[in-house]
This record gives C-alpha cells, sequence and structure tokens, in this order.
C-alpha cells in the first residue's frame, strides 16, 4: 500500500514538474506601439533622435526591415489585437465583436496574467473596454489622442472640442496629479503590473500601445531643450542625412530604394518654411523631444527586467501603428498655438512628416509604404540570436498566432458560445527562432482606409490612388516610383480581383 502510494506520489511530482517546466519555458511577451512614427524616427533605422533603448532591442535582438502596419490608427489596433483584418466597412473594430478573439483573451486563457497600458482606441463602454476583452488590469486612454499633461482637459474647438476618456480597469479617472505626464504613466502602470504579476511564478503578457509622439505636440522643456537647433538646416537636409545613414546602416540599398522625392503638397524648405521660423522649427524639435522621453521609458521597463531577473525570457517588441502623420488639425501654419506647453494643440504638418518617412512616400492614412511600413524590433535572449536581422514580410495580423506558439496554445474554434472568426495571420515564431528562413503565407496581404486600399503578393504591390490602380515589384522598387501597371496588364487584373474578393468578405465599402 505504502509503496503505490509512494509511486503515484513520484509521478504526480514529476508530472507537477513537467507541467511547471513546460510553463517556464514560455516567455513573458511585452507589446511596445509608437503612435504616428516614422519609419526613420529611431536610430536603428536612420534616425538622429537618441533612442538608446529601442536601438537596445534591436542590437540584442531582430530587426526586421518588411514589416506592416494597416496605416491608420483604429485598423491597426484592430487587427493587432484579433490577428484579423478590419471588419465593419474597413474602419476597423472600434467595438470589437464577440466572435473575435482578442490577444488579452487568448494569453488569458492560455494563463498568462494579462496588463494593458496605454492607448486602447476599441471603445470606453462595457462590454468593449480592455477589462471586458481580457485585459485583468487595464490603465490608459480608451480614446484616440488627448493632452498629454492634463488628459481631462478639452480638445480645442477645430478638434471637436470633447474631453477624451481616460480610464482604469472600469472607471473613469477625471482628474491628474500636476506633474502628470502620459508616457510616464503609462510605463509607471505597466511597471507597477509586471512587477507584481512576476512575482507569482507564471508568464505575463503586457500591451504597451503610447500615444507619443501623436500630436498634440507636447514634451517637457528638459527634453526639449536637447534638440534646440538639430533641425535649422530644415527637412529636406533632414530626410537626405536620414537617407545617407540608412544606406550606411545597411538598411537600404539605393538601386531598391530609390529616392522617390516630394509627395503632392510638399514644399522645399526655402518655400514652405513658415515666416515664424522659431515655431518652425520647434515643431520638429518637440515631436523629437516626445520620441527620445518614450526611449527614456522603455529604458525603464528594460531595467526592471534585469531588477527582476527576467530579461533572458521576456519577449520585448516595438513597432508603431502607422507611418509619420501629414494633418494639421487647426491649420498649417497655426502659429498662437504653440509646441511644447500643455496649452497648446500643434502638429508637425506633412513637410516634416516627409522627412520622418524616410525613405518611402506618403503617410498615415495612406496604403503606400510611408502610411503602412514600420519598424519592428524585438529582443528575446532565450530565442533570438542578437544582431539578427530579416527582410522577410510581416503584418501585425501575425502577432496573435506568433504569441499563442510562444504560449504553447491553439486557437480555439469558440469562446464563451461564440463561433470564431478564424485568425488570418501567420506564425512567426520559425523565423524569430532561426528555425526557418522564410514565411509560408498563404494569401496575399491586404490594405484599406478611407477609399484607399492596396494588396501585396510577393514581390509585387497593387495600391490605388486618384482613382486607379498603380502596380510596383517592391524587390526592386520598395519606395515605389516605377508604376509598372501599363507594362502589366494582367497581373493587374490578377491582384485586383483578389483585393476585390477580399473587400467582399471583410465588408469594406469601397
Amino acid at each position: 500500500m505504502f509503496q503505490s502510494s509512494h509511486v503515484h506520489l513520484i509521478g504526480v511530482f514529476v508530472f507537477c514538474c513537467a507541467i511547471f517546466s513546460w510553463a517556464e519555458e514560455r516567455p513573458n511577451i511585452i507589446l511596445i506601439m509608437a503612435d504616428d512614427m516614422g519609419w526613420s524616427d529611431i536610430g536603428c533605422y536612420g534616425g538622429e533622435i537618441e533612442t538608446p533603448n529601442i536601438d537596445r532591442l534591436a542590437s540584442e535582438g531582430m530587426l526586421w526591415t518588411n514589416f506592416y502596419n494597416n496605416g491608420k490608427c483604429t485598423t491597426t489596433r484592430a487587427s493587432l489585437l484579433t490577428g484579423l483584418y478590419p471588419r465593419n466597412g474597413g474602419r476597423g473594430i472600434e467595438l470589437l465583436d464577440p466572435r473575435m478573439l482578442t490577444l488579452g483573451e487568448a494569453l488569458g486563457d492560455a494563463g498568462y496574467h494579462t496588463g494593458l497600458s496605454g492607448k486602447w482606441h476599441n471603445g470606453s463602454q462595457a462590454p468593449h473596454r480592455p477589462i471586458d476583452r481580457g485585459f485583468a488590469s487595464s490603465y490608459g486612454l480608451w480614446d484616440g489622442c488627448c493632452n498629454f499633461f492634463n488628459p481631462a482637459l478639452a480638445d480645442p474647438k477645430f478638434k471637436g472640442g470633447r474631453i477624451r476618456f481616460f480610464g482604469e480597469n472600469d472607471q473613469r479617472i477625471e482628474s491628474f496629479p500636476k506633474e502628470f505626464f502620459t508616457t510616464d504613466a503609462f510605463t509607471d502602470h505597466a511597471m507597477e503590473t509586471i512587477r507584481a504579476q512576476a512575482k507569482f511564478g507564471k508568464p505575463f503578457f503586457h500591451y504597451l500601445p503610447y500615444t507619443a509622439p501623436h500630436y498634440p505636440l507636447h514634451a517637457k522643456p528638459k527634453d526639449i531643450a536637447k534638440y534646440k537647433g538639430s533641425y535649422a538646416e530644415g527637412w529636406d537636409a533632414l530626410r537626405k542625412a536620414r537617407y545617407q545613414r540608412q544606406i550606411e546602416l545597411g538598411l537600404i540599398d539605393p538601386a531598391t530604394f530609390p529616392e522617390p522625392g516630394k509627395n503632392p503638397g510638399n514644399k522645399p524648405f526655402e518655400e514652405g518654411q513658415n515666416q515664424d521660423l522659431e515655431w518652425e522649427m520647434l515643431r520638429m524639435e518637440v515631436y523629437a523631444a516626445m520620441v527620445d522621453n518614450m526611449d527614456q521609458n522603455i529604458g525603464r521597463l528594460l531595467a526592471l527586467l534585469d531588477e527582476l531577473g527576467i530579461a533572458e525570457n521576456t519577449a520585448v517588441m516595438f513597432l508603431s501603428d502607422n507611418g509619420a502623420c501629414a494633418e494639421t488639425p487647426g491649420g498649417a501654419g497655426n502659429t498662437e498655438h504653440l509646441p511644447g506647453p500643455e496649452q497648446w494643440y500643434s502638429h508637425v504638418g506633412p513637410n516634416w512628416a516627409h522627412a520622418q518617412n524616410t525613405p518611402f512616400r506618403y503617410y498615415k492614412s495612406h496604403t503606400h509604404e510611408g502610411g503602412i511600413a514600420t519598424p519592428f524590433v524585438i529582443r528575446w535572449p532565450a530565442r533570438i540570436a542578437a544582431g539578427s536581422r530579416t527582410n522577410q514580410t510581416g503584418h501585425i495580423i501575425d502577432f496573435l498566432p506568433t504569441f499563442l506558439a510562444m504560449a504553447k496554445s491553439d486557437y480555439p474554434n469558440s469562446r464563451n458560445g461564440n463561433t470564431l472568426i478564424p485568425v488570418e495571420g501567420v506564425n512567426l515564431l520559425p523565423v524569430l527562432s532561426a528555425k526557418k528562413p522564410s514565411i509560408d503565407r498563404p494569401e496575399p496581404l491586404f490594405w484599406f482606409w478611407s477609399k484607399k486600399r492596396a494588396i501585396r503578393e510577393g514581390d509585387w504591390k497593387l495600391v490605388w490612388l486618384k482613382k486607379r490602380w498603380e502596380l510596383y515589384n517592391l524587390k526592386n522598387d520598395r519606395t515605389e516610383t516605377q508604376d509598372l501597371s501599363a507594362q502589366h496588364p494582367e497581373k493587374v487584373a490578377e491582384l485586383a480581383r483578389q483585393w476585390e474578393d477580399w473587400a467582399e468578405l471583410t465588408d469594406v465599402k469601397y
């Protein structure tokens, strides 16, 4: 009797150890996203802004040269959370459908602690808040953009005049301390949540979507001071310098990334600069300070992982939700609003955004590369070799299947009685861990926003502009300078049909 029980207990012990070992192998996951940041704004992608901590993620992990978002705040957040293309007529999934599994739900069901700190932008009322969709601890802006120093301040009349929804779990927050700054506050909450969750010995997933450097242009005086005078030569010189650094870093080859020149509406610096030159310079100086401050906060987070001794098996990744923003709320030359202080509401405009998106064409809300290409770096010391780089094509719809693979879990057919829409992304884990050199993607990639549309199949990309399709071979022309639609009408027709079939499937109104 004793011997039998003893053997049974040994078996239970071995089983429990196996389960514990299996759990230990699964990484912690931290997904960090900037808001309206251009492809070349960080150092490892050719930028002059001081971003040593993001650059560290690249040097100690893997840098992607060919990664995509959806080109717009709402559509990117919807796809990133669900592994699905946007529904609802192409507007994104602002109110997440119960047939869609979120990252919080998927990893929570797989035994992860979950948390969110930052910009949600998928609904502010039950049952559409982060806490309703799988995030056990959530804090931040449930809306699109807000005042960085005091989110309780209303937008100016030219931006609608409303107060944005800021919350924690199931409560709205309506007052903020004197020294408040959103980028710091989001990081504080992320660090507090991770510190608390790491004590329990099971893995955690934390989603940290910053609002920087989205307008309004708000930054601390000490951060702005670092960039005083840095942009005196203007946006043309800035784009030229970044383009040259990208070549030197080996990110681009001018033979396949030819400089496309200006977008419609861009002006040479001598013609386009505001008469108030100090105001013009301050726009870019404050923007740089916002990116710099975000990097400082990422440094705080990385230091916490080192302090807790969990950096080795924590996958930390960074990307942007879309390309740089050319929008001009309040007017292109609204010098009454000074970049920097909390009482004003400024933006960078299309000329500075053109430089921020070096070497690509166009901006946020477009489906050319300047709208949808994102920097993407990931550090996971336990699995990814330091200094890795890949030119494989990845997309934000790939996060959910990849994270489930990291968690050793499968995508379910149903949840809470709802049949789930099948995930549309692919698992990137084989490429991340160097077990496989390429990605098996059975379908092309698709985009749509506000009548703009695109499809990429292999190296071919079809993109809609001014009521007609343009065709590019990205292997030879990543910056989309040579429209090949006239030379390959059969390829245009083939890809257009595929895009139209996808549009019907996802209820896109175009």
